[in-house]
């Protein structure tokens, strides 16, 4: 028995939806901070650093972030966040000059409209190797300052807080 897969439609020009519109925020130049705990014993550190972003013609945002990454050093980083009308969810991919893994978003914003949640599979912080469950949330507090907070799911089943990294736009 043969079986056939539907392809998706093919269009020759994809015009941004209010979807993609809402991605446009984060266009521009931003500084941020972070603060990351990488062990309930370890005492939190901070970096600093800066991130360029821009639209591919209003369905994705691409942003180039270079700074001091914890335990890594100076690192270059690149993230894509698009919108996909078919799978009705945002998506997108993250990569960093200090690993060879590439994380795959997939998530959806909140009804108010200010928080884009993201979530991903990737490399356990327990370096064993195997993979753990990731959500990054991009919230707006204005148009000039964005925090993004990221939590990985523990054995209990329970989202941990590890990172918050405050955006201020450049002026």
């Amino acid at each position: 028995m043969e079986t056939t897969q539907k392809q998706p439609e093919s269009t020759p020009h994809s015009e941004p939806q209010r979807e993609h519109q809402w991605l446009q925020k984060l266009v521009g130049e931003w500084s941020y901070e972070t603060e990351v705990t990488m062990g309930a014993d370890q005492p939190p550190e901070k970096s600093t650093g800066t991130e360029t972003v821009r639209s591919l013609s209003g369905l994705w945002i691409l942003a180039e972030g270079q700074g001091e990454m914890p335990g890594c050093g100076l690192a270059t980083t690149l993230m894509t966040i698009g919108y996909d009308p078919q799978q009705q969810k945002y998506v997108g991919t993250w990569v960093g000059s200090m690993m060879t893994y590439l994380w795959r978003y997939e998530g959806e914003l909140d009804a108010g409209e200010t928080t884009l949640t993201l979530y991903s599979d990737g490399p356990a912080m327990t370096g064993d190797g195997k993979l753990a469950k990731y959500k990054d949330a991009i919230e707006f507090k204005n148009d000039n300052h964005r925090v993004m907070i990221s939590h990985v799911l523990g054995d209990d089943g329970q989202w941990q807080h590890f990172m918050t990294a405050n955006y201020r736009r450049k002026q």
